[in-house]
């Protein structure tokens, strides 16, 4: 959507207090994606988890001995969601994943992937944003919008109506996606669309207090709270992807070559052009190794340790990224 007609929409809906987005799932005009439907060509290969509070404004509130989510494992956020609603791992107040793939997502026509939580019913939501990066260093947030009334909260077991929320994540109930279109964020800085490396998931604390959480245009966005349980906060159950590199556009991007990859522990980067700087980011964003490079076309080593790791090497204004597994 043009982000300009995009803010249009905000402003006009705002202004009437209307109901402005897709329904529910299996109701006309509903945008949710069913778990199985065919349209998903890859999942999630590889999650970060770090968990948050089980509430956020009491963080001395424990459950079952932790004041953090502790339900599910990171697992059950890789590969097929399904409508289990236990197939999932929970992130409590402002809990963040992570999640990379195999294959770059990249932009094509209509949405590109969805990320699936598990609601127990159409109208029981816990919402999250939902962020994208290229290079595993700079993300871009999703436009977000919440017309849910902020004059009162809504409670641990209350309800929030998809029709008032617009690109958050947990806007459907298990077994449906919430789908997120790349052509939102074509014109973003730092950001390739076509090569989508790291989907970030951070939970709304759906308060409207001092803690909560606010949408793209500083509204508070009301849905459950306090969840002061071990399922507190997302629950992530996966995120498909529609849209993918196909192999020959990877391979043609690439300007060096790694091996072994996957890896025991030692890699080698082999540059066929020259190139200016060379850098290592892993799993959670973090640059690890950096070489001013300059011109050199020499293969390069590196010892790493267990993990995902992205190789970047710069050309001039062009960032190419390699990912690399260290088994």
């Amino acid at each position: 959507m043009n982000k300009f007609f995009f803010l249009f929409l905000v402003g006009a809906s705002t202004f009437a207090h209307a109901q402005s987005y897709a329904p529910a799932a299996g109701q006309p005009g509903s945008t949710a994606i069913a778990y199985d439907n065919p349209i998903f060509v890859g999942w999630a290969s590889h999650i970060e988890v770090h968990r948050g509070y089980i509430n956020i404004t009491d963080t001395s509130a424990v459950y079952n001995g932790s004041n953090r989510a502790t339900f599910g494992v990171p697992a059950n956020a890789i590969g097929p969601a399904s409508n289990i609603s236990t197939e999932t791992v929970s992130l409590g107040d402002s809990g963040i994943a992570i999640v990379t793939f195999d294959t770059p997502i990249q932009n094509g026509t209509g949405p590109d992937f969805a990320v699936f939580e598990n609601g127990v019913t159409d109208n029981f939501l816990e919402l999250a944003h939902v962020e994208v990066s290229s290079d595993g260093i700079n993300y871009v947030r999703f436009p977000s919008h919440s017309e849910t009334q902020t004059d009162s909260q809504i409670g641990s077991f209350g309800t929030v109506d998809p029709t008032y929320l617009y690109n958050l994540a947990g806007k459907y109930r298990a077994g449906f996606g919430t789908p997120f279109d790349l052509e939102e964020l074509k014109d973003s800085l730092n950001l390739d669309v076509n090569a989508i490396t790291h989907v970030k998931i951070i939970d709304v604390v759906g308060s409207i207090g001092p803690k909560g959480t606010l949408d793209s245009y500083g509204n508070k966005i009301n849905d459950l709270f306090p969840t002061p349980f071990n399922t507190g906060g997302f629950d992530l159950a996966g995120i498909g992807v529609i849209h993918q590199q196909s192999l020959d556009v990877h391979t043609e991007k690439l300007n060096f070559s790694v091996y072994p990859n996957p890896s025991q522990g030692q890699i080698n980067i082999q540059l066929y052009s020259p190139a200016d700087e060379l850098f290592v980011v892993n799993n959670l964003g973090q640059q690890i190794k950096y070489i001013s490079i300059k011109q050199t076309t020499s293969p390069i080593l590196f010892d790493l340790p267990q993990g995902i790791y992205f190789i970047h090497l710069k050309y001039g204004n062009q960032l190419i990224h390699q990912k690399v597994v260290v088994q």
